[in-house]
Formats: structure tokens, C-alpha cells, sequence
């Protein structure tokens, strides 16, 4: 007895596939299949046509005797690979996947395949090395280029993210790609790239509510706020219930003072740092008792890893002379450290690689509101490819880790759940000209902030001059009284200051033509899952 159909019986199914009616099909094919229960070409096709009407589990069983019956074919292999793939069983697909590849080595888009495979399973060195397999065979293969061009931005290599990026949709325009590439390009600093990239993604799907939604951010970042809230606003109306807009808009009205209107965005949001904010916008309109309320609330819930709340906690107690109830580092002036890297001295050649790629990258600087008479750079500098912001990036890990060990005894959450990995998640540089100053604020998004100083303006009159303070008060809090501690460093061209991100801290004016350069930058804990 034959094992498989002929040629002639298989016809009426092929033609049925070609047509796209796929319940004749299964039809057919299940008719035959009873005649022929070991035909792996049958059981593929019939496979195909149950995964097509989304009959996962049937599909499954008859793909899976296919693969059985024909252990050399590197079709049967790769589409049952495919179908578990969707299914969400990946080290089963990975299997199949790297069988198929034994049989067929050439085939590109059965290493891409692997490369998903690899990329679920969290195992991105792999998944890298398939997707350049596979784009080294068929380079035209554009989601090859935007898979990896994902685990490269992931790995803060940003200029090899934005090429693949952009190779990719050479060959396959999609708005995702776009969205993606926005993203890489704005953590780059391309601002005004990053805004173009996100206006594309929209041409193509209007309807992409997170595109306007990041659209806004970098409008906001750019200085342009009304266009900004224009397209928070557009993402509202076509997602009304997406956390990252009303967020994103809440905070955007919080900086401009606007408190009130932010309070109902960041509570619908729910993302992030809401609450600690909306108990920001309740301390400084004077909405003392829900305050409170909502204060011991928050503090009731361990471990104290909120340095918003943290600074509010602390200046509500000594401004009302009560009890500090939050415990992430209620003497922040005691965790101030004051260094200094012999490697960013006036003469050292990685200060003027610094100064140099300051000067000469191609990053969009922006104002901003607390900062006077002077820029300050968009994305995140020690993501970017530049070999100076790099080796700065690593020198100060090495003193973060110190910096830690300092502390090693301190009962406060600061120091007891001090951040495993050193994840430096913004920095950028500022630059001030005469008259420059930045008002007081603190980091809400950090744990320990930090500033080195590449230059510092000299001859200034004032002995403190360009220096930076350190208080527990500060952003036009509300107070009950005038006596509060401060602390001012004196800084040199190569020191640096640690500081915790809940600790209010301002730049004193200075009078000198010289211009003053930092980079300043955050460490910020894993986002919780």
C-alpha cells in the first residue's frame, strides 16, 4: 500500500490552499488522511491549514507525527518549529528549528527563526549570532535586522541599533520599525531624528496611540510643549486608558507647576512613580491632611525605595516637627560624598576626549525649566558610542561601588537595597555660560545621583561661585520655618560628588565668562516586574 497520496489525489488540496479556502483543506486532507495516516506531505499541509484557522492543537498533533515520519525534511522541522514558536513553546521550536539547520544550513530564514527562539529564551548572545547568520545569507531579510537591531539597543550599542534600524526599513517599511528606531535615535540624543522617526511610524498607522504618546516625550524634550501635549492628547483619544500617556502628561503638567490637572493623569495612569507624585502635588497645594493620610499609607508598605517620597517624608518632618516615618535615607546630608578622578584632570587626555566629544557629537541639547543660562543634553550619554562617555561610564561604577561600601553599615534602604546592578540609567552633560545656575530639585527617578566636572569657571569674585549645594530643603516647599541644614562643595576641574537622588541640590550663580561643564547622571534600580 502506498504511503503517500498521488499527485493527482493531492491536487484538489493544493488548489484549495492556493485559493485560501482552508476549510476545504481540511476537509479534503482529513478524507485522505484516513487512507494515508503516514503521508508526511499530508500531514504537513493539513497541519498548516488547522494552524491557519488558529486550531493550535490539532495542528500541533499532526505536525508533530509529520516531523516524526520525516526526520530529514527541513520543512516538516521548521514548520513544526513555527507552530510552537506561536504557541509559546520555544525550547520545544528551538529544537526543531536547529534540526531543520543540520539538514539545511543555507536556509536564512530558519536561523532567524532560531534567533527568536533564542531571543524568548533569554539567551541573547545566541539569538544575536543567528540573526547575523541569517543576514549574512539573505541580507535583505529585514525582521532579522530589526530583532537584532533590538538586542543591540538593548545593549546600549546605539549606533549599530540605528543602522540595523534603518536596513531594515530599506527593504520593509513598518511602523514598529519606526517606533523602534525613534526610540534608539532619542536615547542617542538625535532628538530631532528620534521626532521625524516617530511622525513616520504615524504616517504609516495613524491609530499607533504609543507612537503619539513617545512622539510627546521627545516634543517635550525638544522644547516644544505645546505640540507635546498635542500628542499625548492624541493618544488619549484613540487609547483613552493608556498608562504611558496620562503618565507621561501628568508629569508634563507637574513640571509646569500646573499640580492640579496632573493629579487626575498620574492617578489614571498608575505607572511608575504615580502616587509618589500625586503626594507631591497634595504637599506643595496644601493639601495637608489627604497628605498625610496617603503618606502613612505608603509608609506602612517596606521596603522605603521611593526617593520622592522619601524627600517629601523628610521635609514634612522637620518642617512640622514630627517623626520621619520613611526610611530611605532620612540624613541625606551624611550621604553626600565629595572625590575626586585623577583621570578627568586639567591635562588627562580622557578629559579632553570628553570635552572634545561634548563639543563634536552630533546630540541635541534642550532647555530646561530649573536650569538658567545654560543647555543640557538629550538621551543617555554613556549608551552612546563614543569611547570617552564609555570609560567615564566605567570609572564611575568602580567609585559607585565604593561608594556603597562606604555606607556598608547604614541601616537605611539606600544602603540595604543598594541597586545589584549598576544600571546608570540617564546622564548628560550641562553646560552653563555667565549667570548660570540651576535651581534647586532632586532626581524621583534615581537612587544615588552623581556630577564630575570637566570644567569650572575661575576668577569669580564669589567664594562660591559655581559650586554645588546641598540641602534638605528646597523647590519652593512649603516650610513652618527658616532652619535648615545645607552643605556646599568646592569643586575642581576632576572631582566628583554622590549624593542620594531624594537630596535637594542647586548650582550656586556664577559671574565668569568661563563656561562651566558637568555630566551629571542617575543609578536606578531594575524596573520591577
Amino acid at each position: 500500500m502506498a504511503t503517500n497520496p498521488s499527485s493527482t489525489q493531492m491536487q484538489p488540496l493544493y488548489a484549495a490552499w492556493q485559493r485560501g479556502d482552508l476549510a476545504a483543506v481540511v476537509s479534503l486532507g482529513s478524507i485522505l488522511l484516513m487512507r494515508f495516516p503516514d503521508s508526511s506531505a499530508l500531514l504537513n499541509l493539513l497541519g498548516a491549514a488547522q494552524a491557519s484557522l488558529g486550531r493550535r492543537e490539532d495542528a500541533a498533533k499532526l505536525l508533530e507525527r509529520a516531523a516524526t515520519l520525516a526526520p530529514d525534511s527541513a520543512e516538516t522541522q521548521g514548520n513544526f518549529g513555527n507552530l510552537l514558536l506561536q504557541m509559546g513553546r520555544h525550547r520545544e521550536a528551538l529544537e526543531c528549528f536547529l534540526k531543520a539547520l543540520a539538514i539545511r544550513p543555507a536556509l536564512a530564514e530558519l536561523h532567524f527563526n532560531a534567533g527568536v527562539a533564542f531571543a524568548a529564551l533569554e539567551q541573547p548572545d545566541q539569538a544575536i549570532t543567528a540573526f547575523r547568520h541569517a543576514l549574512n545569507i539573505k541580507p535583505q531579510l529585514a525582521p532579522a535586522s530589526a530583532r537584532l537591531a533590538a538586542l543591540m539597543q538593548a545593549r546600549g550599542e546605539l549606533a549599530e541599533a540605528i543602522k540595523l534600524y534603518k536596513d531594515a526599513l530599506a527593504h520593509q517599511p513598518d511602523p514598529l520599525t519606526w517606533f523602534n528606531l525613534a526610540t534608539a535615535q532619542r536615547n542617542a540624543g538625535l532628538m530631532l531624528d528620534s521626532i521625524e522617526s516617530y511622525r513616520k511610524a504615524l504616517a504609516l498607522n495613524p491609530q499607533y496611540a504609543e507612537a503619539h504618546s513617545n512622539l510627546g516625550e521627545a516634543l517635550r524634550d525638544n522644547g516644544d510643549i505645546d505640540s507635546a501635549v498635542s500628542s499625548y492628547e492624541a493618544a488619549l483619544a484613540i487609547a483613552p486608558d493608556l498608562p504611558q500617556a496620562h503618565y507621561s502628561l501628568g508629569v508634563l503638567l507637574y513640571d509646569l507647576g500646573r499640580l492640579a490637572e496632573a493629579i487626575p493623569h498620574l492617578e489614571a495612569s498608575r505607572h511608575d512613580d504615580w502616587h509618589d507624585r500625586v503626594l507631591y502635588c497634595l504637599y506643595k497645594t496644601g493639601q495637608l491632611d489627604e497628605f498625610r493620610r496617603q503618606l502613612d499609607s505608603r509608609a506602612a508598605v517596606t521596603p522605603h525605595d521611593a526617593p520622592l517620597l522619601a524627600t517629601l517624608s523628610a521635609h514634612h518632618a522637620a518642617s512640622y516637627g514630627v517623626e520621619d516615618c520613611y526610611t530611605f535615607c532620612p540624613k541625606p546630608l551624611e550621604f553626600v560624598v565629595h572625590g575626586h578622578l585623577d583621570q578627568l584632570n586639567a591635562d588627562a587626555p580622557l578629559r579632553e576626549a570628553l570635552l572634545r566629544d561634548i563639543t563634536r557629537a552630533a546630540i541635541v541639547e534642550r532647555d530646561q525649566g530649573r536650569l538658567h543660562f545654560g543647555v543640557q543634553s538629550s538621551g543617555n550619554l554613556f549608551r552612546r558610542s563614543e569611547e570617552s562617555f564609555r570609560q567615564l561610564g566605567e570609572l564611575i561604577k568602580v567609585e559607585l561601588r565604593r561608594y556603597r561600601q562606604q555606607f556598608a553599615d547604614s541601616p537605611f534602604d539606600l544602603i540595604t537595597h543598594f541597586p545589584d546592578e549598576l544600571d546608570i540609567s540617564s546622564s548628560w552633560y550641562v553646560k552653563m555660560r555667565k549667570g548660570g545656575h540651576l535651581d534647586s530639585h532632586i532626581h524621583e527617578g534615581g537612587w544615588v545621583s552623581g556630577v564630575v566636572y570637566l570644567a569650572i569657571p575661575e576668577g569669580d569674585p564669589s567664594p562660591e561661585a559655581g559650586n554645588i549645594e546641598f540641602s534638605t530643603n528646597g523647590d519652593k516647599y512649603p516650610v513652618q520655618h527658616d532652619d535648615w541644614p545645607r552643605k556646599v562643595l568646592d569643586v575642581q576641574v576632576g572631582d566628583y560628588a554622590f549624593f542620594p537622588s531624594s537630596l535637594f541640590h542647586r548650582t550656586i550663580p556664577f559671574d565668569s565668562a568661563e563656561e562651566r561643564i558637568c555630566i551629571a547622571f542617575d543609578l536606578k534600580p531594575a524596573a520591577k516586574p
